[in-house]
């Protein structure tokens, strides 16, 4: 059986690094779906689960991340998130509370930069929050 090899790492570490027969992830455009000897590409990832589906026992490992990069080769993947969360380590209350407190230093910021920065940030909690909820509905 032919396999991919998969990382998913952000800048300060590896979150997963192993073989795949098939990766699903969301992007920019759409759902994209990686199989063995996909076509090379790279583009721009938004906030949702990576779904590795393993070789050997096809269990799917599920990493949040929230945004980044993805460049694929016909026998790789590679994930650059910005922020990279396994499902295990996910938690609603956590998320819900950062979320409020990003919510209030968005209505006092005044920089562009700054306003971005939150909004963004807002952006991948609600992301997290929706997928956490999915999550919850399988267990």
């Amino acid at each position: 059986m032919k396999t991919l090899k998969v990382d998913v790492v952000n800048a300060e570490k590896t979150f997963f690094s192993g073989d795949a027969k098939f990766v699903a992830l969301p992007g920019v455009e759409g759902e994209l779906g990686v199989l063995p000897g996909h076509v090379p590409f790279i583009t721009q990832i938004k906030p949702g689960f990576v779904r590795v589906t393993l070789p050997e026992s096809d269990e799917v490992r599920r990493i949040f991340v929230a945004g980044g990069i993805l460049e694929v080769q016909p026998n790789s993947v590679t994930v650059l998130a910005d922020t990279v969360v396994r499902s295990e380590d996910l938690d609603e209350a956590k998320a819900k509370k950062a979320l409020e407190d990003a919510k209030a230093k968005r209505q006092n910021a005044t920089g562009s930069l700054e306003i971005a920065r939150l909004e963004a940030e807002m952006l991948a909690l609600t992301a997290e929050l929706a997928e956490i909820k999915k999550l919850s509905g399988k267990r």
